[in-house]
């Protein structure tokens, strides 16, 4: 049988998408574990906020908002709408994806009329539960966690909406949301899914599952830079009735009529709030250009081919070690590890030039983005995992 660096060479010389890492701009030095926080950042990036800055901002100043910033919100969410399954007109990109994720947890409550109850998988990122609290007191909702496993059987007459994570941040577990979806839809209730661990990792199909409202961010798998614009997710069938609660001037039909009252726009744009961060959308713009001719199913197949390699290094060379994530194909692209100074090692794994983070109480996190992340990425960090250990 091959050795682990035998096959590690073996791989990545066979990988069809070895010639995206090129257009990242990577310190060939380090081994980059942590696309599943922050994603790097693709060598066009930064010409393209050259010119914008130079060029848009400089020289065409207030005249860029009708040469294509007012309508960047829109036109970038068309280009993440197919890594989330989405026909046009139904993604729009801008503010954060907590305030997002508040906009839809509202209007889903004020869609669902005359249930009272939000239901919240227990293990849901921290954010998460916290937006679900705040909306709950303004809408005079009460929020149920319930462990993942049993949210499907959890839904009841009185549940309005079920907001769960497509992948959970802590272990990298796949939810299985086409079953989910099914059965809250089957007792009347809506569902809010939050992708940021899954969208540009797997293949998502939001339109076909019919999932009512969904959420992510641009900063992970997507390598928008760090605090780029979420996107928010409405199906056209719910835009007519999306009553969000952030009835800003930008998501207004006429905003620059100035009207004392709130006329919300036609379509996706309603989900608009503020003034849209330009910069950051532009650099995000840029950023999605590295997915021209991938398909997320090459970027799916990798991803399970980047754990299972990460499995047997693991297996060989640190035993004791524990692995939370799951070995089957139900998981996004991480893989955690949990063991005693957790902590310390992921601090002297970035003195070594492996960079992967740490979640409490004793969790590694090692990201697996595909378009940048090499086998032997994956074997030089269990490698130093190892000898940190010892």
């Amino acid at each position: 049988m091959p050795s682990l660096s035998e096959r590690a060479d073996q791989l990545d010389a066979a990988d069809p998408l070895a010639a995206k890492r090129a257009e990242f701009d990577l310190d060939p030095e380090m081994s980059y574990l942590d696309g599943n926080s922050l994603g790097a950042p693709p060598k066009g990036v930064a010409a393209r906020l050259a010119e914008v800055i130079g060029h848009q901002w400089a020289r065409r100043l207030i005249r860029s908002w009708d040469e294509g910033w007012w309508t960047a919100p829109e036109r970038v969410g068309d280009r993440v709408a197919p890594l989330v399954g989405a026909a046009p007109g139904q993604v729009v990109v801008g503010d954060s994806t907590s305030v997002n994720l508040f906009k839809a947890l509202v209007a889903a409550c004020r869609i669902a009329d005359g249930r009272d109850e939000v239901l919240v998988d227990a293990e849901t990122f921290p954010t998460d539960g916290y937006i679900a609290d705040g909306a709950a007191r303004l809408t005079g909702h009460r929020v149920r966690r319930v462990p993942v496993a049993a949210l499907g059987e959890a839904v009841s007459e009185r549940t309005a909406v079920v907001l769960v994570n497509h992948v959970d941040y802590r272990t990298g577990a796949l939810r299985e949301l086409p079953l989910l979806t099914a059965a809250a839809h089957e007792r009347g209730a809506l569902v809010l899914a939050d992708l940021c661990h899954s969208v540009g990792a797997l293949p998502i199909e939001l339109d076909a599952l019919g999932v009512d409202f969904a959420v992510g961010c641009t900063y992970k798998f997507l390598n928008g830079g760090p605090g780029s614009p979420a996107f928010l997710y409405v199906p056209s069938k719910w835009q007519e009735e999306f009553d969000q609660p952030l009835a800003g001037w930008v998501g207004h039909r006429d905003p620059f009529a100035m009207e004392p009252g709130y006329r919300g726009a036609a379509g996706v744009r309603k989900g608009m709030a503020g003034t849209p961060d330009i910069l950051s959308m532009l650099a995000l713009d840029a950023a999605l250009d590295v997915w021209d001719g991938v398909r997320i199913g090459q970027v799916r197949e990798k991803g399970l081919a980047l754990g299972e390699f990460a499995f047997a290094c693991v297996d060989e060379l640190a035993p004791g070690v524990e692995v939370l994530t799951p070995r089957g194909p139900a998981r996004g692209n991480q893989v955690s590890l949990a063991f005693d100074g957790a902590r310390e090692v992921t601090r002297a794994l970035a003195d070594r030039a492996v960079l992967g983070d740490f979640r409490p109480p004793d969790v590694l996190r090692l990201g697996l983005a595909p378009l940048y992340v090499r086998y032997t990425d994956v074997l030089r960090a269990v490698r130093e995992l190892r000898s940190c250990r010892t």
